[in-house]
C-alpha cells in the first residue's frame, strides 16, 4: 500500500522537494506500514513558499469576488468527482474508516469551496453611511499572506476550511498539515491549480513543531489560523500577538453533553456515541462528559453498553468497518494511559478499556470505552483525552448540571437532549461554549459558524462569519463640499 506524493511540498503551482529537510515517514495507522517518505521544510522552503504567496496575492486581490468564487466552485466539482480517491487517501492518512471519510471528509471540503465560492459577491460587500451632505462607505479588503496550520484528525477538511474563506477574500495561503497526516493537503493544492487558481496562492509545506514558528514569525505573514491543542494555541497566538498579526484559534475541548430524563433514549445514546466514537474519538468538539439524569441512568447505560459492543472494528478500507485505529501509536498510548487513570481513580469501566484482540498486525487500535460513575474531579473528566473514551456522570437538577458543565477551562461545544424545547433553549443560553446542539451532536455544516470560547480559542470558521476573519474593513469618508478651517 503506497501513497507516495510527487514531492514533499507544493509551492508556486509546482511540486517541490528539498532533501536537505529532515526526513520523516507517513504511516498507515491500521498496519504501521510506511506509505510515504517526505522531508520537512527547511528555512529556504519556507521563504520560497511565502515569497510565492506574497508575489501572487495582489493580482488575485484585484480580481472580482465573483471571478475568485468561480474557481473555488470549480475545485468543489473536481473534489466531488474524485471523492472516492480522495476518501481512500484520507483513510490511508488518518486510519479513519472509508465508510466515514467517503461522506464526511473530502465532501465537507468540497462544501466549503462551493459555499464560499457562491457567496463571494454578496459576502464581501461594504456599507454606505449617509452623513448629511457628505457620506462614507466601507469595503472589505484582504489581509495579504495567511498561514494555515492543520491538525491530523480532519486533514483535507481543515485545509479547505482555511483555504476557502482566505482565498475568496483575496488572500494567499501557506498551509502546513500535521506531520502525521501530510498527504491530503497536497492533493487539494493540485486540484486548486487544475480548477484555475493562479500559481502561488495556495502553497503546502511539510514540517513539525519547529516549522510553525518560521511561518508564524515571518514578517510577511498577516494572519495565522491554527487548529490544534490549547498548549500549541497559546504559543502560536502569543507569537502572533507580539507582531499584531490576525489570528484564529480552533483548539481543544472537554465538552458537556446533557441528557435529561425526558429525552428520547435512542437518540440520546446515538448522539453520545457519535460525540465520542466518531473518528475514533479524535474530534475536538466531542461531548466527552455525558451528564445523564439519575432517573434514566441505568436504562441509558444498559443501552449504551449494548450498542457500543456491537461497533465493528477492523480494516479501515472495508466498508463494513465502523471504528478504525488511532492516528499513531503515541496517541493510542496516551489514551491507554488515561484509561488507566480512570480505573485508578475509581470510575466504573462499563465496556472497552483495552486493545481489541481480533485485529491483526501493528495497527493502533483501541476499544471504544465507556466509564460510568465518573465524578467531576477525576482526571478523565477534566482533561481532553482525544480518543474513544466516554465519561458518564450523574445529575439531578438543571442548575446543578449547568454549573458543572461550565466548570472547565474549555468552551468549544456543548449539547442538550430533552423533549422540552423551552428547557433546551434555557440551558444552551447558560452553557459557556461557542458551538451548541439541541437533540443532536457534532453536525457542522459549512453554513453555520464553528468555534469556541474560553481556552478553546477565538475566531470562527465557516459561514459568513469566517469572511470577517480573513479580511478587514477599510472606511472611506467622502466630502461633497469645500473644507472649512478656522485658520
Amino acid at each position: 500500500m503506497r501513497a507516495q506524493p510527487k514531492a514533499s511540498h507544493f509551492i508556486d503551482g509546482e511540486h517541490v522537494e528539498d532533501t536537505a529537510g529532515t526526513p520523516f515517514e507517513s504511516l498507515y495507522p491500521a498496519t504501521g506500514e510506511v506509505i510515504a517518505k517526505l522531508h520537512a521544510a527547511t528555512p529556504a522552503i519556507v521563504e520560497k513558499a511565502i515569497a510565492a504567496a506574497k508575489r501572487a496575492q495582489p493580482e488575485w486581490a484585484a480580481m472580482s469576488p465573483t471571478a475568485r468564487g468561480r474557481i473555488l466552485k470549480r475545485a468543489a466539482d473536481i473534489m466531488r468527482e474524485r471523492n472516492r480517491a480522495l476518501s481512500e487517501l484520507e483513510t490511508l492518512d488518518t486510519g479513519k474508516p472509508i465508510q466515514e471519510t467517503i461522506v464526511a471528509d473530502p465532501t465537507s471540503g468540497a462544501d466549503s469551496f462551493e459555499f464560499f465560492g457562491g457567496i463571494a459577491a454578496a459576502g464581501l460587500n461594504g456599507d454606505y453611511i449617509p452623513l448629511g451632505a457628505d457620506f462614507a462607505f466601507t469595503k472589505r479588503v484582504p489581509l495579504g499572506v495567511c498561514v494555515g496550520i492543520g491538525a491530523w484528525n480532519y486533514p483535507q477538511q481543515i485545509a479547505c476550511w482555511k483555504a476557502a474563506p482566505a482565498l475568496v477574500c483575496g488572500n494567499a495561503m501557506v498551509f502546513k498539515p500535521s506531520e502525521n497526516t501530510p498527504l491530503g493537503a497536497l492533493k487539494i493544492a493540485e486540484i486548486l491549480i487544475e480548477a484555475g487558481l493562479p500559481k502561488g496562492l495556495f502553497n503546502v509545506i511539510q514540517g513539525d513543531r519547529s516549522t510553525g514558528p518560521l511561518l508564524v514569525n515571518h514578517p510577511d505573514v498577516a494572519k495565522v489560523s491554527l487548529t490544534g491543542s490549547v498548549p500549541t494555541g497559546k504559543k502560536v497566538a502569543g507569537a502572533a500577538a507580539s507582531e499584531l498579526k490576525h489570528v484564529t484559534m480552533e483548539l481543544g475541548g472537554k465538552s458537556p453533553l446533557i441528557v435529561f430524563d425526558d429525552a428520547d433514549l435512542e437518540s440520546a445514546v446515538g448522539g453520545a456515541m457519535l460525540g465520542n466514537f466518531y473518528s475514533t474519538g479524535q474530534v475536538c468538539s466531542n461531548g466527552t462528559r455525558v451528564f445523564v439524569h439519575k432517573a434514566i441512568k441505568e436504562k441509558f447505560l444498559s443501552r449504551l453498553k449494548e450498542r457500543t459492543e456491537k461497533i465493528v472494528i477492523g480494516e479501515p478500507m472495508d466498508e463494513a468497518t465502523q471504528l478504525g485505529p488511532m492516528v499513531s501509536k503515541a496517541q493510542r498510548d496516551k489514551v491507554l494511559d488515561y484509561i488507566g487513570k480512570g480505573k485508578a481513580e475509581g470510575a466504573t469501566l462499563l465496556t472497552g478499556g483495552g486493545i481489541p484482540n481480533h485485529v491483526p498486525g501493528e495497527g493502533y487500535y483501541i476499544q471504544p470505552t465507556v466509564f460510568a460513575d465518573v465524578t467531576d474531579n477525576m482526571t478523565i473528566a477534566r482533561e481532553e483525552i482525544f480518543g474513544p473514551v466516554m465519561c458518564v456522570l450523574d445529575f439531578e437538577h438543571e442548575d446543578e448540571v449547568i454549573a458543572r458543565g461550565n466548570a472547565t477551562e474549555f468552551g468549544l461545544s456543548a449539547g442538550v437532549f430533552t423533549a422540552d424545547v423551552t428547557r433546551a433553549h434555557r440551558v444552551v443560553d447558560k452553557l459557556e461554549a461557542g458551538t451548541l446542539w439541541i437533540n443532536t451532536y457534532n453536525l457542522c455544516p459549512v453554513e453555520i459558524p464553528f468555534g469556541g470560547s474560553k481556552q478553546s480559542g477565538f475566531g470562527r470558521e465557516n459561514s459568513l462569519a469566517a469572511l470577517q476573519h480573513y479580511s478587514e474593513l477599510k472606511t472611506v469618508y467622502v466630502a461633497m463640499g469645500p473644507v472649512e478651517a478656522p485658520y
